[in-house]
Formats: C-alpha cells, structure tokens, sequence
C-alpha cells in the first residue's frame, strides 16, 4: 500500500528535514522530543553513536561531554548546562 501511494522522494524529503533539525529557539528538552518524534516518524533507524553525535552536533551551545554512555545522559547534561547557562544570564 505504501509503495502505491506514498511517492519515492517522500522519503528523501523527510530524511532531509530530519538532517537539516537543530536546537533553534527550542529548549533542550523541546530539541530531543522533537529529534526522537522525527525519528519515529521518519522510521529512521542509526547507531546509537550517530544518533548521539547528530543530537550533540546540532546544540545551540558548546556542551563538553566527558562521560557518556547513552543519548538520554547527554540530553540530562544538555539541560543542567541550559538552566545553569540561563540563571547566569538571569543574574546579570
């Protein structure tokens, strides 16, 4: 059924505007539900390291990540280094 209606550049579009996602405007937490939605929906299947390298690539802020072992430990990371980047913004 998806071949027949579903036509062949869909695909190549999702996979494009899946590429082409970044941190934006949107909080930490917003960019990675919106990053796994896309996956899901895109049915977009990677090593875990790709996936982890695309989310850390396409952050708004240099985050150093030392030690990490899964994506949902640099998200955790991402967000404690944006509310500490934002309470230091706060304060000036």
């Amino acid at each position: 059924m998806i071949l027949r209606f579903v036509p062949n550049h869909y695909y190549k579009e999702l996979f494009k505007k899946l590429q082409s996602l970044n941190q934006g405007s949107k909080s930490v937490e917003d960019y990675h539900k919106k990053m796994k939605i896309a996956m899901i929906w895109y049915n977009i299947v990677e090593y875990r390291e790709a996936t982890m390298a695309r989310f850390f690539n396409r952050l708004n802020q240099d985050i150093e990540f030392q030690h990490y072992m899964e994506l949902e430990d640099m998200v955790h990371i991402a967000m404690k280094m944006e509310s500490q980047l934002k309470r230091k913004g706060s304060t000036r």
